[in-house]
């Protein structure tokens, strides 16, 4: 502080980053300078950073999406110079409004910059944001003398070393980087191997009474999130599900309950990650391993650090490489797809929406957001109130840099293999992962003692726990809103979706990302499978679907919808379907005459845009269905975006259809 120097500093989780940064705000407002802007990337964090500042006689206040009702009131206290500490979230400094109105007054009038959890900074990190990269421009237009402090646990030498360029730019000094070391003495890491998904929820629930206190149970997934909970529940446990599907007040209540230990455990996603902060956490259990040590060490220094022990155990799964694929599968878009964007963008000559960008480019909404976060940071577009338009300045597509970091991101994921299958210490194999310098045999852990955990499951258990992941059965809601722009693709829809031509609510067997039925039918539905009938433990947990639909109307018929790649099984489906239920099967859908065999869409606008023309309804089913009076049932193998149901509904309710039964195998997630 006395230096104003930018400083990256490299601790271990509980060590007190924000003491410091809290201290040094105490001191720089003692001589009369502006408040400290704290970066801070999850809203939980911020509510824990709120709280310690408290603590410490400091007034902090915060920006987000859940206080939008309070901003101007943040505002108005900042510029009465009453806020010692204001906290942004990364994606707020590129808002519009804050960016251009807000942001030059708050950074001329800044006593100190701090970024909170700076790791998110470096692409090679574990949790790369592209707003985080926003910094950079940030750092450059900061007045001389500012002081910037960085602060993460989770950094090895690579990323500390990127961070630490970016801290750099625009001034006088390189930075600063101060690190310690990562170990702390309350960690007992273990990991115990079960094969199947049932042994290990069974595991959890015939050993959570041992631990000590309460803790996080983590999971790769959040319908793993929602079945453990239920069946922890179940067993007489008090636990509560976390996951970024819940809305902010239910993450919010859920936290307090951890916190005031209402709780034994939040059985969580990676939704509650960086920043929780209860020092008394007992323990954390991972219900599958995450993509890499880095990521894992970032979620277990959740525990222990107000505690002489906090136990911390791993049970794996075989299914995880199936989801660390899913999310490699989200990298940088290819270079044709960028190009197609910046073209889109330059010929508009206007703000374009995300979603009316999405007729142009077929990218899920996620990536597609990322892709213009990092071309927003490029310089290569600007996002405006109305949307994104391009700046028109030259930009280069870095292969070699995307290919290397997807080549690290691999490395990462065998390294997490390497943890579980570890003989020698596993805390100084985090460590050397995070390349602490002091890493060294910790004499805790499962390997240092010789003291593994039990790798028993009672019978009874495991039954219990199988009953409870089997249970068939998961509701489909069908689309209501026609997606944005699909005039400029020729089709005259918008708005609403008309009650009279669209699906009534679901079923599914099972998601794909469940425990349970998840690995069943991601076997089932994989790509070279081949096309047979639908196996008999199918047709029955089907059967148990339908008993337990509580429809308004019990259905009249039964139709398949068409496929490319598995007919036999979609139709010998619907045909085992209507001969139980004593309906008659209809026929199947159809491609209409020259429909293009297109490749998988990413986006609703392109999936619509595939499919409104492509399918179509023979006669006799047509006749059929106009003959019937009552609802059908909609057979397919999965739903994933959803739009395939909705046409092929729309469809049927034009063909006389007075409602339309979605039944399939599998829901995405």
């Amino acid at each position: 502080m006395v230096d104003r120097r930018r400083a990256l500093v490299v601790q271990r989780t509980g060590w007190g980053k924000s003491a410091v940064y809290f201290t040094a705000t105490a001191l720089l407002r003692a001589r009369g300078a502006g408040p400290s802007v704290i970066v801070s990337p999850l809203l939980a964090l911020m509510r824990n950073q709120i709280e310690a500042a408290d603590r410490a006689g400091i007034h902090a206040r915060t920006v987000n999406s859940a206080n939008i009702d309070e901003w101007e009131q943040v505002y108005a206290e900042v510029a009465d110079g009453a806020v010692d500490v204001l906290l942004v979230s990364p994606e707020r400094l590129n808002n519009p409004g804050f960016r251009d109105l807000v942001l030059p007054k708050l950074i001329a009038a800044a006593g100190m910059l701090v970024v909170d959890e700076a790791h998110c900074i470096s692409d090679w990190g574990h949790d790369f944001r592209p707003d985080y990269r926003r910094l950079r421009t940030l750092l450059e237009e900061l007045p001389p003398g500012v002081p910037v402090l960085a602060t993460t646990a989770t950094a090895n030498a690579r990323v500390t070393r990127d961070v630490a360029e970016q801290l750099g730019a625009g001034g006088e000094h390189e930075t600063l980087v101060l690190r310690g070391p990562l170990d702390r003495d309350s960690l007992h890491l273990a990991v115990v191997r079960l094969p199947v998904a049932q042994q290990r929820l069974a595991w959890l629930a015939e050993h959570l009474a041992e631990l000590q206190g309460s803790g996080i149970i983590y999971t790769l997934t959040v319908a793993a999130a929602q079945e453990t909970a239920a069946f922890l529940r179940d067993r007489g446990y008090d636990v509560a599900a976390y996951t970024g599907r819940d809305d902010n007040s239910q993450r919010q209540a859920a936290e307090n309950s951890l916190l005031a230990n209402e709780l034994k455990a939040l059985v969580a996603t990676s939704a509650l990650g960086m920043g929780f902060d209860k020092p008394d956490l007992g323990f954390v259990v991972h219900l599958g391993a995450p993509q890499s040590p880095i990521a894992y060490y970032q979620q277990i220094g959740r525990a222990g650090r107000g505690v002489r022990r906090a136990d911390v155990i791993l049970l794996p799964g075989r299914e995880d490489a199936d989801i660390w694929a899913y999310f490699a599968s989200l990298a940088f878009p290819p270079e044709r797809v960028v190009r197609t964007t910046l073209a889109a963008l330059a010929e508009a000559g206007r703000p374009v929406s995300t979603g009316a960008l999405e007729t142009r480019v077929d990218l899920s909404r996620s990536r597609l957001e990322m892709m213009l976060k990092v071309l927003d940071v490029d310089g290569a577009v600007r996002r405006v109130s109305g949307g994104w338009e391009a700046t028109g300045r030259a930009w280069d597509y870095d292969a070699d840099r995307y290919a290397r970091v997807s080549a690290e991101r691999s490395r990462e994921q065998r390294a997490m293999l390497g943890y579980i299958t570890a003989e020698t210490c596993r805390m100084e194999y985090l460590r050397r992962e995070l390349d602490d310098p002091a890493a060294a045999p910790c004499g805790r852990c499962d390997n240092c003692t010789g003291r593994p955990w039990s790798d028993t499951v009672s019978p009874a258990g495991s039954a219990a726990a199988q009953d409870r992941l089997m249970r068939p059965g998961v509701q489909i809601t069908p689309r209501k809103m026609w997606p944005t722009g699909m005039k400029d693709l020729a089709i005259d829809v918008s708005g609403k979706i008309p009650a009279g031509l669209s699906a009534e609510p679901g079923r599914a067997l099972g998601r794909l990302t469940d425990l349970g039925w998840g690995p069943r039918l991601r076997l089932l539905l994989t790509a070279d499978a081949g096309d047979d009938q639908v196996p008999e433990e199918f047709v029955t947990a089907m059967v148990k679907v339908l008993a337990g639909w509580d429809w308004a109307q019990r259905p009249t018929g039964v139709i398949t919808l068409p496929s490319r790649t598995r007919p036999q099984l979609i139709r010998s489906l619907g045909e085992r379907v209507a001969g139980i239920g004593r309906l008659p099967y209809l026929g199947t859908l159809e491609y209409a005459a020259g429909a293009a065999d297109d490749a998988r869409q990413y986006n609703s606008a392109q999936r619509l845009r595939a499919l409104w023309h492509s399918l179509a309804v023979p006669e006799q089913v047509g006749s059929a269905v106009a003959g019937l009076g009552g609802p059908v049932l909609l057979v397919d193998d999965r739903v994933e975006t959803g739009w395939t149901i909705t046409v092929a509904a729309r469809l049927l309710r034009e063909a006389g259809a007075p409602a339309v039964l979605p039944l399939v195998l599998a829901a995405s997630s």
